[in-house]
C-alpha cells in the first residue's frame, strides 16, 4: 500500500511513517518542516517539502503520487497558540485537511486515518474515562478545529465512500518528542532535571493525563490502514497519571533528586482526562503495551543521548 504520511518529520509522525515502512509499505512523507525535523526522516521514504495549505501543490502531489491511504498528522498542534490566533489554527487543521481530502479523492485515494485528540475533544468530563460515545465539548480551538476534522471526514465518507478512522490519541510521549502539544510537559521536565534545573508544576500537581507511548500509536496508525471499520477509535491506555506521579518517575529515570516547585494553576487547564480504549482493542486488535515508567526510561535515554551527541559536536 502507498501511504502518504502528513507531518511525517515531526514527533508522532516520524514514528508513524517508520512503524508503515516497517510493515512494508511504501512511504512519501510530506513535511513543510516548521516544527518538524529533517533528522527525523527515515531515508527508505519519499519526502516532498510542501505546505499542506498550498491547494495547487497539495493538488498536484494528489495526482503524482496517488497514494492509497493519507495518515493524515500535519497539524498546528499548539493549544495556547490556537487560543491566541483561532484562524491560523483552522486555516491548518482545517482548510489544509479539506485540501488533501478534495484533491484525494480525484485521484484515488480510498482510506484516510486521522490523528485527533482524545484530551481535547472531549473537554472538561464528569464520566471517566471518556468513551467514543460520549458528548464532546471542546474547550479550545485547536480542540473544535480537531473534531470539525471528524465531521469532514464522516462528510466524505458518507458522500465519497472514503474509509476513515479518527485516532484520538491521549498525552502522546517519547523519543523525538519536543516541548510543544499536548504531553510537552515531559519533554520539558526532562530537559530540566537533565541539567539539573528546578521544574516547575503548575497548581497542585493533581491534575491526571493519559500518557500513552508514540511506539504504541504509531502500531495503531499500522493496525488502522488495514482496518474495515470507520469513525473514531480512543488511543489510550485507560490510566490516569497525575503531574506529580510523572515528575517522580522522570527524577527515577534520569537518576536525580531535584525537588521540584509548584506555581500557580493555569487557567482553564483541564483536571482529569483519561481514555477508555475498549473499542481499540475490540476493533483494531490494539492494546498499549508499554507501562509509563518504561516509556519515561526509553524517553530520557533519547534526551540524554541527543544532549550527549550535541555536547561533543554532533548533529542536533
Amino acid at each position: 500500500m502507498k501511504v502518504l504520511v502528513t507531518g511525517g518529520a515531526g514527533f508522532i509522525g516520524s514514528h508513524v511513517a517508520d512503524a508503515c515502512i516497517a510493515a512494508g509499505h511504501e512511504v512519501v512523507i510530506v513535511d513543510d518542516l516548521s516544527t518538524g525535523h529533517a533528522r527525523n526522516l527515515n531515508p527508505k521514504a519519499r519526502f516532498v517539502e510542501l505546505d499542506i495549505r498550498d491547494r495547487a501543490a497539495v493538488t498536484e502531489l494528489m495526482a503524482r503520487e496517488r497514494p492509497d491511504a493519507l495518515d493524515h498528522h500535519a497539524a498546528q498542534m499548539d493549544v495556547r497558540r490556537s487560543v491566541a490566533d483561532p484562524v491560523f489554527d483552522a486555516e491548518i487543521n482545517l482548510l489544509g485537511l479539506l485540501n488533501l481530502l478534495e484533491a484525494g479523492r480525484a485521484h484515488g485515494l480510498r482510506h484516510v486515518v486521522f490523528a485527533s485528540s482524545g484530551g481535547t475533544v472531549y473537554g472538561e468530563r464528569q464520566r471517566i474515562p471518556a468513551c467514543e460515545g460520549d458528548p464532546t465539548e471542546p474547550m479550545s480551538p485547536y480542540g473544535v478545529t480537531k473534531l470539525g476534522s471528524e465531521l469532514y471526514l464522516h462528510y466524505y465518507a458518507h458522500v465519497y465512500g472514503l474509509r476513515y478512522l479518527a485516532l484520538r490519541y491521549g498525552n502522546v510521549y517519547g523519543p523525538r518528542q519536543d516541548p510543544h502539544g499536548e504531553a510537552g510537559v515531559i519533554a520539558i521536565f526532562t530537559g530540566q532535571l537533565l541539567r539539573g534545573e528546578q521544574a516547575v508544576i503548575n497548581g497542585s500537581g493533581e491534575q491526571t493525563r493519559d500518557y500513552v507511548f508514540v511506539g504504541d500509536v504509531a502500531r495503531a496508525n499500522v493496525l488502522a490502514l488495514g482496518a474495515s471499520v470507520s469513525g473514531p477509535i480512543n488511543i489510550g491506555t485507560g490510566i490516569e497519571t497525575d503531574v506529580n506521579r510523572l515528575y517522580r518517575l522522570l527524577s527515577d529515570a534520569v537518576g536525580v533528586a531535584v525537588p521540584a516547585r509548584h506555581g500557580p494553576a493555569k487557567t482553564g487547564e483541564q483536571s482529569r482526562s483519561v481514555l477508555d480504549p475498549s473499542r481499540a482493542r475490540d476493533q483494531l486488535g490494539w492494546e498499549p503495551t508499554v507501562t509509563v515508567a518504561d516509556g519515561l526510561a526509553r524517553t530520557v535515554a533519547y534526551f540524554r543521548e541527543r544532549a550527549g551527541g550535541e555536547s561533543s559536536g554532533g548533529a542536533p
